[in-house]
């Protein structure tokens, strides 16, 4: 995937830029959605340093959209490092996620805030919502390294 010498600065398909856009703007909507209230942030049974750990979760999602943004936006003539680094930034808020859940002492939901709609067939539903956005990454990445990806300039 590395250029020839001489090969221009290219832009990555706008399919895959889109989705990459697409990603960075549900991150953090989707994270301030389920963090940014009584559950989390504003959980009085909470102490103010796991509070500081959940904002700066918070802050995580929208500085990865971010990175994630500009990779897949800028032109480069390195095709395939822009690819995995807008890739990287997309998908590892999710799978830090994934991680989360073993270290000691962690759950995936409190147990004074779950309810009926935490589950979906009996799956917390973040589960799915990690499913959702790392199959969009896969896509997106997909979509620009494909042998017939149209770069353009």
């Amino acid at each position: 995937m590395k250029p020839a010498k001489g090969q221009t600065q290219m832009k990555m398909p706008l399919s895959s830029r889109l989705i990459f856009a697409l990603l960075a703007i549900l991150l953090p909507l989707g994270s301030h959605l389920a963090d940014f209230n009584k559950t989390h942030i504003f959980n009085p049974n909470w102490p103010p340093h796991a509070k500081f750990h959940g904002a700066q979760t918070l802050m995580f999602s929208w500085l990865l959209g971010i990175c994630s943004v500009f990779f897949a936006w800028r032109k480069s003539k390195d095709r395939l490092a822009s690819v995995l680094a807008a890739s990287l930034f997309a998908a590892v808020y999710w799978i830090a996620q994934i991680g989360a859940i073993f270290y000691p002492g962690t759950a995936v939901f409190d147990p004074d805030t779950i309810t009926p709609a935490s589950m979906l067939m009996g799956i917390p539903g973040q589960i799915y919502a990690e499913a959702f956005f790392l199959i969009l990454t896969a896509l997106a990445t997909w979509l620009a390294l494909k042998s017939n990806a149209k770069w353009t300039d």
